[in-house]
């Protein structure tokens, strides 16, 4: 049995460009009680949070299961029951925080990657691949996918293992170059 809260956010991600999820995975403490919740998201750009009002159930419970768009997250103003905005890749500051506020927090640095991997997944679908060894050609492209991949992991692992957010965006910057010069070219690294 806990004796004190231990708060633990999930933010998983997702191929659905126009959401955010954030799932609580805390452990509280059963006779300490849950006051003052706050969620706060600041998107990459800003400087400011969205705050999220959590729910207390009648029984002191607290447990959510957020899905954000563009108008939750303050990032789009109009249009918002018919329209959700694309969300931003990038870098999401996400503190959770139960009262007192200032004491019991959790602290997450997500880097948002849906924009780039849903190009990359989509020109993995335009290779011509069978369940065999490729042509040369087909072998050169998946190669430069597999390292445009791996530089998009590498800056999610720095932003969010290592807390290494220069580092992570700068990265990321890298893997969108090489990703645009191979939806360009047809290739990024091997030709010239």
């Amino acid at each position: 049995m806990a004796k004190k809260h231990q708060l633990s956010l999930e933010i998983p991600d997702t191929n659905n460009c126009k959401i955010f999820r954030v799932q609580d995975t805390s452990i509280y403490a059963e006779h300490v009680p849950v006051t003052c919740p706050r969620l706060e998201i600041i998107p990459p750009g800003f400087n400011q949070a969205s705050v999220i009002n959590i729910q207390i159930t009648p029984t002191n419970e607290v447990s959510f299961n957020y899905i954000l768009n563009a108008c939750t997250l303050g990032l789009q103003s109009s249009g918002c029951g018919d329209h959700s905005q694309i969300l931003p890749d990038g870098v999401y500051f996400i503190r959770y925080s139960v009262s007192p506020n200032d004491k019991v927090f959790v602290e997450y640095n997500h880097l948002r990657t849906c924009q780039i991997l849903n190009t990359y997944f989509h020109e993995l679908c335009e290779l011509e691949l069978a369940a065999c060894e490729p042509e040369a050609d087909v072998k050169a492209q998946l190669e430069d996918l597999r390292m445009i991949k791996s530089f998009i992991d590498a800056a999610k692992a720095k932003v969010e293992i290592c807390h290494d957010v220069e580092k992570g965006i700068e990265l990321l910057a890298y893997a969108n170059k090489l990703l645009e010069k191979y939806l360009k070219d047809g290739c990024c690294s091997t030709c010239h």
